[in-house]
């Protein structure tokens, strides 16, 4: 309903696979052309949805392959009895609505009137009162499905991510243009009255300046922006971007586009403005859909509407009407010029993104000194959004006034003494660039003890922030290990994990595993393409992660695998063949391709080569076999939007955090920190970031195979099966309970 968004297929799919198929349970979405068709009717079945998110002959499609539209009709009663009695017709009773809040207000209408409606209906001769007695309350449950991400709520909307990818995309390429010819470019991007896009953007590219309707400029925006431009010039930057919401205004309400930026900017500089800019299917809408269904099962007619949101690394139940009504309450307090509360009401992530670009952008280092060293290293293998995260490290770190240090090559690099002095300028333009600007090592620290003592005496480091992988904990622990030798160890340790294997424990996310995993899904897509187009084929895919199976996983569900092997959940021949016969059954339908994954590590007898063997000899005659090992190629790239911002308000808050430690261990000009909390690991952890420190976190740690002891994403692993078809049953123990948004939308975020 409403307009159309990436990855409302994937939600459809879940549903209708997972459990949709007669529970009589209907998507708004899935009666062509939403409320407008649910008039007339349409029903969808489990090969409708699996040609349609997963077609043969091209990759998965953003949009809705299931028609959406705004129903005038709907809005008048007479409509919406014509829809109770299709709905009652088809023995509907449970009904998932994806779309923005006027169709989820819409649909909670429909469900209040639903009495009446079958009543009325029972009167003209409609329905029978036997029918309406077998559909005597309807279940809804809302799912958001916008780029703007202005539903209240949720930290994600359905589609956002992707109109992220578009943007930043859009970003990069005129990166390169801007700083050949000095140009400043303003891009004016969607969100109507909301500046989610601008501001995610902005923080994820390093904008100089961004125009959000929550937060109106001073009314000499002009000249503070040309003076802004011109420091930035003067400190030897080839390139300025500004980037402008659509709904942007100013304190008295008038619109500011890019077209007056650009006049305000032309008598100064070169300026550019290209076209209004929006939208890889993110595995979050197969974990929305599962909990959708299940919350419609669960329906009863005393549970009241409620809206499947995302917060943090969950999905969460929340009454529908209160979203709505909190989202409202925002358009009211613009209007009202209301601003604070307006930031206040969109939410704690909100604020959050927007208190670190103010940091970040509009506050210098002060002429005050703190007197404190603060260096910063890369430990491991190279993760993109590194470098984001160094950046914000290293300029927070300058804003709290400290002397911020950049070590190369790791912890080798700070025995040998590569570490040298790094400014703001020096990282101006390290948020888009993967890789490692700092260059990391995987060496341990424990055989240099004597040689980082001395460095650290040498350069006065009084804190030391490690962003990387497993040897980045492994390396931590060995420092805190050898405090009781070395005294110049004992400084407070932070570290940031980031690695695409997502192995680091105390964490559920690390920085990289976001663009690692859109790597592996758009190769599988551009894989899957091939196979259709030969037909009758299976592309056996390895993939990185080394003992974890996160990237296998989730990429499975992302790109509609067949099979995932990883090395968390032991497999037998037994399996492998009843994965083959599986693929067997599969070519007899129109889905002739099948896309089997295999983590690097789940298995030492049963390699890519054996898999890819057994495959090819079990399906002679059926279909034919591929394989494909995806290599290093994981570790590259520009870092999504996400890994962007995740490194830069990890480095942010890390620099915070280790800025009271090293106050509250200072004694007399010294620093002696030698508690286990002066050690810690910044991780996110379901829908907070938590400093943890890191000798707790060795309990819960496999070290012989790199990985922590629980890992949450594995309670996912049946999605992945039922998606392909398999029958098993998905366990349900866990259920979610009703949420309340009123109480959290007030709480204040804690200060950076």
């Amino acid at each position: 309903m409403g307009e159309m968004d990436r990855g409302m297929d994937t939600e459809v799919d879940t549903g209708v696979d997972g459990h949709g198929v007669d529970t009589g349970m209907g998507w708004v979405d899935g009666h062509r052309g939403g409320h407008k068709d649910r008039m007339g009717g349409w029903t969808q079945g489990w090969t409708d949805t699996r040609t349609a998110i997963h077609p043969p002959a091209i990759p998965p499609q953003g949009g809705t392959v299931i028609g959406s539209a705004r129903c005038q009709d709907f809005r008048a009663r007479e409509g919406r009895l014509r829809a109770a009695r299709n709905l009652v017709k088809r023995g509907i009773t449970n009904l998932c609505v994806i779309g923005g809040d006027g169709s989820l207000t819409g649909a909670d209408t429909f469900r209040a009137e639903w009495g009446g409606l079958l009543a009325d209906l029972v009167k003209t001769g409609g329905i029978t009162a036997e029918e309406a007695q077998r559909s005597s309350h309807l279940n809804i449950v809302g799912m958001v499905g916008s780029i703007d991400n202005d539903f209240c709520g949720t930290d994600m909307t359905i589609g956002t991510d992707s109109a992220l990818h578009r943007i930043i995309e859009i970003v990069d390429a005129i990166t390169t243009t801007a700083q050949s010819h000095q140009r400043t470019f303003v891009l004016e991007v969607m969100g109507r009255h909301c500046g989610y896009l601008a501001l995610i953007t902005a923080l994820a590219c390093g904008a100089d300046w961004v125009f959000i309707p929550e937060s109106p400029p001073e009314d000499d925006w002009e000249e503070h922006l040309c003076r802004r431009l011109t420091e930035t010039r003067d400190g030897g930057s080839r390139l300025n971007i500004i980037i402008v919401a659509e709904g942007a205004i100013d304190k008295h309400g008038k619109p500011i586009t890019s077209d007056d930026i650009k006049t305000v900017n032309e008598g100064t500089w070169r300026c550019q403005s290209p076209q209004e800019v929006t939208a890889p299917v993110s595995p979050q809408a197969s974990r929305m859909g599962v909990e959708a269904v299940m919350a419609l099962l669960e329906g009863t007619p005393e549970t009241p509407a409620c809206v499947v949101s995302l917060s943090g690394n969950q999905a969460v139940r929340l009454p529908l009407m209160e979203c709505v009504q909190v989202t409202k309450d925002v358009t009211t307090a613009m209007n009202e010029g209301r601003f604070e509360d307006a930031l206040k009401l969109r939410g704690r992530s909100f604020q959050n993104n927007w208190n670190v670009y103010k940091l970040l952008a509009h506050i210098r280092p002060p002429a005050t000194k703190s007197g404190y060293t603060v260096a910063v290293m890369n430990v491991g293998a190279p993760a993109a959004g590194m470098n984001a995260a160094v950046r914000a490290t290293v300029r927070i770190g300058l804003i709290h006034g400290h002397r911020m240090l950049a070590v190369h090559d790791g912890f080798e690099g700070l025995a040998f003494g590569l570490v040298e002095e790094i400014s703001w300028n020096a990282v101006g333009s390290w948020t888009g660039l993967g890789g490692s600007k700092l260059g990391t090592k995987r060496t341990l620290p424990k055989k240099y003890f004597e040689e980082i003592s001395a460095n650290i005496i040498k350069f006065g480091i009084h804190g030391l922030i490690i962003i990387g992988g497993f040897e980045a904990f492994t390396g931590c622990l060995e420092l805190v290990e050898g405090r009781a030798r070395f005294e110049e160890l004992c400084i407070p340790l932070c570290i940031i994990p980031a690695t695409v294997s997502n192995n680091v424990p105390g964490s559920d996310f690390s920085i990289g595993a976001d663009t690692a995993l859109n790597t592996i899904t758009n190769t599988c897509d551009l894989i899957k393409q091939s196979a259709a187009g030969t037909k009758r084929r299976v592309f056996i895919i390895e993939t990185m992660g080394g003992f974890c199976g996160y990237l296998a996983t989730m990429a499975g569900m992302a790109a509609g695998a067949d099979a995932a092997y990883i090395y968390e959940e032991p497999f037998t021949s037994r399996d492998l063949q009843a994965n083959v016969d599986h693929l067997i059954e599969k070519m007899k339908t129109t889905v002739k391709r099948g896309l089997v994954l295999r983590n690097e590590c789940c298995n030492e007898n049963y390699t890519t080569d054996f898999i890819y063997n057994l495959y090819s000899e079990e399906g002679k005659g059926v279909f034919d076999c591929r394989k494909n090992v995806l290599g290093h190629m994981q570790q590259g790239g520009s870092p999504t939007p996400f890994d962007r911002n995740f490194g830069t308000k990890m480095g942010a808050k890390a620099v915070a955090w280790i800025t009271g430690k090293i106050r509250e261990c200072s004694r007399h000009g010294r620093i002696f920190a030698n508690t286990a909390d002066s050690a810690c690991l910044l991780g996110m952890r379901k829908r907070s970031l938590v400093f943890q420190p890191i000798a707790e976190l060795r309990q819960q740690t496999d070290f012989e195979h790199r990985i922590p002891k629980e890992q949450w994403w594995l309670r996912l692993r049946p999605i992945l099966k039922i998606l392909a078809k398999y029958n098993i049953e998905l366990d349900t123990s866990e259920t979610a309970h009703l949420e309340h948004l009123t109480h959290k939308v007030l709480v204040p975020e804690a200060t950076l």
